[in-house]
């Protein structure tokens, strides 16, 4: 007896993959979204013929996104993939070469972070019909080697397609990683030219539409009565949230759990917001951008509860932070990778799941925080909160604001549903120490590679992702120069992101860190060279405004506080893309963010001759002699 044949349609292989990409779908707690809401993309002869005329053969099926600049695409489409907490994704494709290995920043960023984005890059001819062909990296030892090969450590897939039917598995293996919470980030589908114009015979079942589940796997019983032993026995417990927290959608579940045991939440910069800024055990960012509160507590913790965390030197300020003796660590976390970090005790699971079973079983035993303890972080929280109001006011209205009053002009005109996007520069810090998050993801600052020129296009990918929403961009002088292009694209577009450029000539951050470990701000300013040379003369007459107005946006300049409050107000309420340009002054000890509250090993060279680096190193070795290794 011979079995039915399949159905089959005859379709290129980029033609197919973009109907397979079409067909998918993640569901988590009844939830059903499609997976792959659209694509990105700029053409060259790497994939125009190829996924360019499937794009255009299937265009009402697979919405296109015309970008500027491929390294920005992949920026939009990780925006899009953290605003949608990872259950929808965009797919970019680029062609051959720079086109391909421009993705390289961007695929980092997305695999750092956890965040899922489909990278189909051109590829150079399978069949080698011509070898080398325009833009192929020719590698005499290895002939099957492309500059595609860059993007394999930095994916979390990665596969080339050099037959047609090839593509079947790598799609569905392409689809389970983008799908795993534990596994996902950018997903690499090498795809060469000429694969990509060849016809195959598909069967049918290939385009069916697949459902992909997002598991929440519970915690094993064992792991969670540890977890709860530990709790009860701990006497100055701490919760530090990260980004798995929001990953899970389990900022309730955290409250709930802050609201029975009153056991103090502090938050990594990808965490914060875990908690609102007003709910009584919120105390703010920890480690080296956090708060005096936060870092206090982090000293003192005999029990440091981490969920969703993975523990990046800024959170443990380089293993100096949590110091208190017999210090443990009980780490929640869906990634077994992460639970064992610190030599803890992991309780591996999703975040939602795993906090409420905590939850349910501290409830049969009434625990909660001793008073005192209660008493102390809510009196210290208190205290910290003037030092953000003495930053954030701005007492001479017709004065030029600083960084921190910047922040707190935009204070005053958002709600919850304002989303503030950050990625680099002294920014983050500032927005760490002090900025008041109102809603679970109004702060997004993109902090696990620190990328500068995320924060334009990845704007763009979060107001795709929440379109009645009012989105901010906030970027630095520095940042602006490296990444402005996706502009255009919010303007052709119309997707009303706002953009807030504060001038301050130079790289202002890493100028504060140069003279911190004795490179007295070597080459950190946007000066003209002086006649010894260094870059300490006139500020260079950039006019970032009018480079944004040249690109299509509005613009609004604002020289004084008085002038920034009303141009960030009339930004709100603009529907089209604004610009809001403002020079800033050099903070003051009144006005400006507070210091770190923790270190950060940044090492300082060990022989010199300058006083400067001479005294930073003395510094850098009493820091060092504070660390600690958790065994």
């Amino acid at each position: 007896m011979t079995e039915p044949t399949s159905t089959t349609t005859r379709l290129t292989v980029a033609q197919a993959l973009v109907r397979f990409l079409a067909a998918q779908y993640t569901e988590r707690d009844g939830v059903r979204r499609r997976l792959v809401d659209s694509t990105w993309g700029i053409f060259g002869h790497g994939n125009v013929a190829g996924l360019g005329q499937a794009l255009l053969e299937y265009g009402e099926e697979m919405p296109y996104h015309q970008g500027r600049n491929e390294q920005s695409m992949v920026h939009a489409a990780v925006g899009y993939a953290r605003q949608s907490n990872r259950l929808s994704v965009q797919a970019v494709t680029t062609s051959i070469g720079p086109g391909a290995t421009n993705l390289v920043t961007g695929a980092a960023l997305a695999t750092i972070n956890h965040l899922p984005v489909l990278l189909l890059p051109g590829d150079v001819f399978a069949t080698r019909p011509a070898d080398p062909v325009l833009q192929q990296l020719e590698v005499p030892y290895a002939g099957d080697v492309s500059v595609n090969d860059c993007l394999r450590p930095v994916s979390k897939y990665f596969d080339r397609i050099t037959r047609p039917e090839a593509l079947i598995p790598a799609a569905l293996q392409a689809m389970r990683v983008l799908t795993d919470p534990v596994e996902t980030g950018a997903v690499t589908l090498a795809l060469p030219q000429d694969v990509q114009a060849e016809a195959f015979d598909w069967p049918e079942e290939f385009f069916a539409e697949r459902v992909w589940t997002v598991r929440r796997p519970v915690a094993d019983p064992e792991q969670l009565a540890a977890a709860v032993r530990a709790i009860r026995d701990a006497r100055r417990p701490l919760v530090v949230a990260g980004g798995g927290v929001h990953h899970s959608e389990a900022e309730d579940a955290l409250k709930e759990f802050a609201d029975l045991t009153r056991i103090p939440v502090a938050s990594t910069q990808a965490g914060k917001g875990s908690l609102t800024w007003d709910h009584p055990a919120d105390v703010g960012g920890v480690g080296h951008t956090g708060t005096a509160t936060a870092c206090e507590l982090a000293r003192t913790a005999d029990l440091v509860i981490g969920v969703g965390t993975r523990y990046t030197d800024f959170t443990t300020a380089s293993g100096t932070l949590f110091t208190a003796q017999g210090v443990r660590f009980l780490n929640l976390n869906i990634a077994s990778f992460d639970g064992h970090k610190l030599s803890g005790q992991p309780l591996i699971a999703d975040a939602r799941t795993a906090l409420e079973s905590l939850t349910e079983a501290l409830a049969l035993h009434a625990h909660r925080a001793e008073p005192a303890y209660v008493t102390e972080y809510t009196d210290d929280k208190e205290r910290w909160e003037y030092r953000v109001d003495a930053a954030y006011e701005a007492e001479d209205p017709d004065i030029r604001p600083t960084q921190p009053q910047v922040l707190g002009l935009l204070d005053e005109i958002v709600t919850g549903d304002d989303i503030l996007i950050n990625a680099a520069g002294s920014l983050p810090g500032d927005l760490h120490k002090l900025w008041r998050a109102r809603s679970r993801d109004q702060y997004h600052v993109e902090y696990g590679y620190s990328c500068m020129g995320y924060e334009i296009p990845a704007a763009i990918g979060v107001r795709l992702a929440a379109p009645d929403r009012p989105v901010w961009a906030l970027v630095g002088d520095g940042t602006y120069l490296m990444m402005p292009t996706e502009i255009v694209t919010a303007v052709q577009e119309g997707i009303a992101i706002k953009v807030v450029i504060l001038q301050n000539h130079g790289y202002a951050s890493i100028g504060g860190l140069s003279e911190s470990v004795g490179g007295e701000r070597f080459a950190t300013a946007y000066r003209h060279r002086s006649e010894d040379g260094t870059y300490t003369g006139r500020p260079l007459p950039v006019d970032l405004a009018a480079n944004a107005a040249s690109l299509g946006m509005r613009v609004l300049r604002a020289k004084t506080v008085r002038d920034l409050r009303a141009a960030l107000a009339e930004a709100r309420a603009d529907d089209t893309p604004t610009c809001v340009y403002v020079e800033t002054q050099t903070a003051d000890t009144v006005s400006g963010a507070p210091p770190a509250q923790a270190w950060w090993d940044v090492p300082v060279a060990e022989t010199a001759t300058r006083p400067s680096a001479v005294k930073a190193r003395e510094l850098y070795e009493r820091h060092v002699s504070t660390r600690r290794r958790h065994l």
